[in-house]
């Protein structure tokens, strides 16, 4: 593994200074900027995607090769086309499963069938506003794109941020918008602890301090269910893993590696648990999507809380620090001889595809970024959306996943070790409305953000999905071409024009439960989480 390839966020030293115009500006090459482009450029505009890192294709393109889509019918236009396209990579029909590998090559070889230019390691440093309009940003190593019309598509919502839009970071309390399960959540079933394991660094002396992972003591009496804080849910890699041994490289000993911080794992694994690597998901070629499961895995918990609106250099050390977590728990569980022989060998069996990511080692370059900004728009989803209490009438899309929130911390309760903020609550599909992705018109007036959209935090654990986010790109790209045909802001855009227009172009915008099986019932019976 080549260290220097592991970087991330590390600052380009190449002054390009070139100047760059469209009729569309993306910033990120996500999925949701990839059919954001798509679209736009179906629609003849001109369109240029800019992306942070070297990286294409977000986490769909690293990793995450177990699509959690909740309701396939649901999924429809640009995002339903590349499952269709993965497919035809794989000679079958449709592919919901897949290589890392095959879905880099679907959107690479897409952008390059539209001819839409992709400009890598795009810091941005500044944008410029006029009057409510973005005008153009400039990155780091001098480059300035201009445009009439900008699509914030990063997980981050940097652009967002940087323009001055309202937003939020964290979890909104209960009574904030009248929710049921937002904010601080004890008592959920699942991803925790199944046996007590002391807490502390010298067994029985609480004295000697916690063990690393766990961030603070607290009580039922402290606690409030449903109060707000600044916490967001937990981040890791998805891990393309393989036991094949023609492609298997036997998993490397990362650059600061302190087998301590796998401590509480290993009581964990004496105590009679063993479940770090229960959720594997098959994908073809023998490989498999490595996620979280259980009470110690893949989610570096309470780790990320300074990532949204850290600086690059901040969420530089946030990216090495889970980078040594999960490759340290691999490396861990293969090699310490502490950990008892039938877990070392079962895990020393698998491995990292020596035909994946081959320019950072095999190693995924895309942090999972689960949550970060949430703008504030003039509609906020909230989880009423989510469980069919409250109905938008400007749909641009369907999200059809459970509510779903990963840990965002684990402290030691009454003496006992408990993780916090894990919630998987199912629905049925529901639409998402058109106004949650645009900004205020007092704050921006050519600027749509799909993927860090208008949204509280437990309403955004069910629409963060990948199969969602190309939906809502290939909307806000619609949405573009109209305001830019017709010389409008965002906000003044048609829906009723809008709404016929994604139809046209394979958009579900509306749920007829009559047709399909319960989703409720599908996901009650899932076995695994996004």
């Amino acid at each position: 593994m080549t260290l220097s390839n592991l970087y991330y966020y590390r600052k380009s030293s190449e002054k390009q200074n070139d100047r760059i115009i469209a009729d569309l500006v993306i910033y990120g090459g996500t999925p949701a900027g990839i059919t954001a482009a798509i679209q736009a450029k179906k629609m003849g505009l001109e369109v240029v995607i800019t992306e942070f890192s070297s990286h294409l294709g977000g986490i769909t393109a690293s990793g995450l090769g177990a699509t959690d889509f909740g309701a396939k019918e649901a999924i429809g236009g640009l995002s339903r086309e590349f499952y269709s396209r993965l497919g035809n990579y794989y000679d079958k029909e449709e592919q919901w499963t897949f290589e890392p590998k095959a879905a880099q090559y679907v959107f690479q070889t897409w952008l390059e069938e539209y001819q839409i230019p992709i400009y890598y390691q795009q810091r941005l440093m500044e944008v410029t506003v006029e009057d409510k309009k973005i005008i153009q940003i400039i990155m780091e190593n001098g480059n300035c794109f201009t445009g009439d019309y900008f699509i914030d598509a990063s997980y981050e919502g940097d652009l967002m941020a940087r323009t001055g839009i309202s937003y939020y970071v964290g979890r909104e309390s209960n009574e904030t918008y009248k929710e049921t399960y937002n904010g601080i959540q004890f008592g959920h079933p699942h991803h925790n602890f199944k046996t007590e394991v002391d807490p502390y660094k010298t067994e029985g002396e609480e004295q000697s301090g916690l063990l690393p992972g766990i961030s603070e003591v607290t009580s039922n009496k402290k606690e409030v269910q449903g109060s707000g804080d600044k916490r967001i849910q937990a981040y890791n890699f998805r891990i393309c893993l393989t036991k094949d041994p023609e492609k298997r490289v036997p998993f490397p000993k990362p650059p600061n590696y302190d087998p301590e911080r796998f401590t509480l794992l290993l009581r964990y694994i004496n105590g009679g648990v063993w479940d770090a690597m229960n959720l594997h998901v098959d994908l073809p070629n023998g490989k498999t999507d490595l996620n979280n499961y259980g009470g110690f895995s893949t989610d570096y918990i309470g780790m990320n809380y300074e990532w949204p609106d850290g600086s690059y250099e901040t969420r530089e050390d946030i990216y090495q620090d889970h980078l040594n977590y999960n490759l340290g728990l691999l490396y861990f569980l293969a090699n310490d001889n502490r950990v008892p022989n039938h877990i070392q060998q079962e895990v020393a069996e698998w491995g990292l595809p020596k035909d994946e990511f081959q320019q950072t080692g095999n190693w995924p370059p895309q942090l999972y970024i689960r949550e970060s900004r949430r703008m504030l728009a003039d509609y906020i989803m909230t989880d009423r959306n989510c469980l069919g209490q409250t109905k938008v009438e400007d749909s641009i899309g369907l999200a059809s996943y459970q509510m779903d929130s990963h840990h965002c911390r684990r402290v030691v309760m009454d003496g006992k070790i408990v993780n916090e903020g894990d919630v998987e609550i199912p629905i049925s599909p529901y639409p998402i409305s058109f106004r949650s992705v645009m900004p205020k018109a007092t704050e921006c007036t050519n600027l749509f953000v799909p993927v860090c959209l208008s949204s509280s935090h437990i309403a955004f654990g069910s629409i963060r999905m990948e199969p969602v986010f190309m939906i809502l790109g290939q909307s806000v790209g619609t949405a573009v071409a109209l305001a830019y045909k017709g010389n409008l802001t965002v906000q003044e855009v048609n829906y009723d024009k809008l709404k016929s227009t994604l139809i046209r172009e394979g958009q579900v915008l509306e749920w007829d439960s009559s047709v399909v099986d319960d989703p409720v019932k599908r996901m009650q019976s899932t076995f695994g989480k996004e």
